[in-house]
């Protein structure tokens, strides 16, 4: 292989990648210095975890070059990339839960000639060294989270990692064990390895590392060679600032009407049972639309799903027009008023193998039977009416809803959640991923909502689409409602600091 003279431990020239309907990365480059920690920053579907993947093997690039250490490298797998000297530690941990820290970290890396004693010493010497207190004889299943982690780590230095890639490494740590990463990410530093650090969580990012990237839709729109007089707000804003499609005209104020929602005193827990949300109270009006504003990972997901019924709070109650739902199923709730547009439009919001009748369908079935049966007259009659009311484009009405493109998959998941005239819509990214068209489109649809009557709640990484749709803003930071704002009247500074946990007094 061809070899460069560089200060970089990484290199990445150029980056392609493509998936149907979505290119992640679009010529990003990414370049890493040797003793750095270098965080990779931006929103959800940015491209950064599709970078760190291309570095690690697990994607080949449509495009671009990959070089690691001065050499250009072809990584064909991640066997491939961990020879180079790359390390990924995932967000989703790669353990086998019977197995001893020990055996975790050596599996498929070990002498079959070394005996289970001297492999523990060994463990237990990397371990000290890099003061990732693990010990080596432990079933991995008895360990917290944060031990979980030092066990990832702990695998990667053992196949003597040059580069380290962490996937939002904090996410599931409490705040002193995310202290201790930042202490142990240094000393790594200090030896001469590099650290690629993906995180939402800007503070962190400040306090632990050296350079930052930032990428906004594939692309890079910022690099940081020294993140020692970086703002946070200043961060936050290069995320998610400038979109780069155009968003509807400013709408119109109108009165807002009767209270179609209220939160009060919510808090909840994320999937690893760490607290998300913290005493929560918001009240969404008819005639409203509420944008929610903020760095993705700051309790968004968990907000959007208590209000659908997919998440139970641990706290606080929840009025739907005038009734408690708080104990109401996801299912009542669509019946009592609820319409709900999730982030994840394929998984959560439509079955990928069912056909598009059934998808159009699967929420109103009660309405188009014949005695206990599905009428076929009625879902096509139905289905048929959602695709021209809203411009949904397909072939087959029997055919996987997979094949349709990102806008109408879209608009065919915000026509059945629209179908029985809801009190409260509540959309999170809904234009995420969309061509021009699609994205007016999808927009044109909340303002008419909102203009019928209709409260909308709109959880959007789009601060040009929350400025231009939005009545209110509500900024979200660690979980709770740090500021309310006037999209008409408050500079994007402001909304900067409030999102990276500064807001004004």
């Amino acid at each position: 292989m061809a070899a460069i003279e560089t200060d970089y431990a990484v290199w990445l020239r150029g980056i392609e990648k493509r998936f149907p309907g979505v290119i992640a990365c679009d010529g990003a480059e990414l370049k890493v210095r040797r003793g750095t920690i270098h965080a990779l920053l931006g929103e959800n579907g940015a491209g950064k975890t599709t970078m760190a993947n291309v570095l690690a093997g697990v994607y080949r690039p449509d495009a671009g070059e990959v070089w690691v250490n001065g050499k250009r490298q072809t990584f064909r797998s991640p066997a491939d990339a961990i020879a180079a000297g790359v390390g990924m530690v995932y967000q989703e941990f790669r353990l086998v839960p019977s197995l001893t820290v020990a055996e975790n970290i050596v599996l498929g890396a070990a002498s079959p000639l070394l005996r289970v004693v001297e492999i523990e010493e060994k463990v237990a010497e990397l371990s000290d060294t890099y003061g990732l207190a693990a010990d080596p004889s432990r079933p991995v299943w008895q360990l917290s989270m944060g031990e979980r982690q030092r066990v990832e780590i702990l695998k990667a230095l053992w196949r003597n990692a040059s580069v380290l890639v962490m996937d939002e490494p904090t996410a599931v740590l409490t705040p002193a064990e995310a202290a201790e990463l930042g202490l142990t990410l240094r000393a790594m530093a200090v030896d001469g390895r590099s650290v690629i650090y993906i995180s939402h969580k800007l503070d962190q990012v400040v306090a632990f590392c050296d350079e930052a990237t930032v990428l906004r839709r594939g692309k890079v729109t910022a690099t940081f060679d020294d993140l020692i007089d970086v703002d946070l707000a200043e961060l936050a804003e290069k995320m998610v600032g400038a979109s780069e499609v155009g968003t509807i005209k400013r709408l119109k104020s109108i009165q807002p009407g009767h209270a179609v929602l209220h939160l009060n005193g919510i808090s909840a827990r994320n999937d690893r049972g760490l607290p998300a949300l913290s005493d929560i109270n918001i009240t969404v009006h008819a005639n409203e639309i509420v944008g929610i504003v903020g760095v993705s990972g700051n309790g968004q997901k968990e907000l959007a799903e208590v209000i659908a019924g997919l998440r139970k709070p641990s706290e606080g109650r929840m009025i739907l027009g005038d009734q408690d739902v708080s104990g109401a199923s996801p299912a009542d709730r669509y019946r009592m008023g609820l319409a709900y547009v999730p982030e994840d439009r394929l998984g959560v919001g439509l079955a990928p193998k069912m056909s598009v009748v059934d998808n159009a369908v699967v929420r109103s079935y009660r309405s188009h039977r014949r005695g206990i049966f599905l009428a076929a007259s009625k879902c096509i009659v139905f289905c048929k009416g959602l695709i021209e009311r809203f411009g949904v484009r397909v072939g087959r009405l029997s055919h996987p809803i997979a094949g349709l493109s990102g806008g109408n998959l879209q608009k065919l998941l915000l026509g059945r959640e629209l179908a029985e005239q809801p009190i409260m819509l509540v959309a999170a990214q809904p234009s995420r991923g969309l061509d021009v068209q699609g994205v007016v489109a999808i927009q044109g649809h909340l303002a008419d909502q909102r203009n019928n009557g209709v409260g909308v709640l709109l959880i959007s990484e789009d601060l040009d689409e929350l400025l231009a749709l939005a009545d209110r803003l509500l900024v979200m930071f660690g979980g709770r409602v740090v500021g309310e704002y006037g999209p008409d009247v408050t500079p994007r500074t402001i909304l900067g600091a409030a999102m990276a946990g500064r807001p004004p007094q």
